[in-house]
């Protein structure tokens, strides 16, 4: 047995991927548009797994966007809060967390310990950002500030 993917449910496909791709910064490596089924799925993979995510299988995150009825309300999904979280490892916990906040992502957990925070897609799903190897010297603006929301 080998893990292939995460699927995660979206309202809004190019709100997703503005969070997932220029934001956390995962490729977008293929995605299926299915009209008659009405729905959009995109694959991503963080940038290390990209090159060889097809053919390793690598884990990838499939995006899935149920295109809105012809008729009528879209679906709403709520929290999504039994899914979970993703996690990834980064080489610069205080780095991604500045990149993330500079283009509007609020940290809903901050590094305060130098190796681990949270933040949300515009799904509200979870993300886990976990610092790759030994945690880095507390630092501020992370080391004093305080959680928002919930993660």
């Amino acid at each position: 047995m080998r893990f292939l993917h995460s699927m995660v449910r979206v309202t809004d496909l190019e709100k997703s991927l503005a969070f997932y791709c220029t934001a956390l910064g995962l490729a977008e490596l293929y995605r299926y548009e299915v009209p008659k089924g009405r729905f959009t799925l995109v694959f991503l993979a963080a940038p290390s797994d990209a090159d060889n995510a097809q053919e390793t299988k690598a884990p990838l995150i499939e995006l899935t966007y149920n295109w809105p009825p012809e008729q009528g309300e879209p679906e709403h999904y709520g929290e999504g809060r039994n899914f979970g979280h993703l996690a990834y490892k980064v080489d610069n916990i205080y780095a991604t967390c500045q990149r993330l906040m500079d283009a509007g992502v609020v940290i809903n957990r901050p590094p305060r310990d130098g190796h681990m925070a949270f933040v949300r897609s515009p799904d509200n799903i979870s993300i886990e950002l976990l610092q790759e190897g030994e945690a880095l010297p507390a630092q501020e603006p992370w080391a004093s500030m305080n959680n928002t929301g919930s993660w």
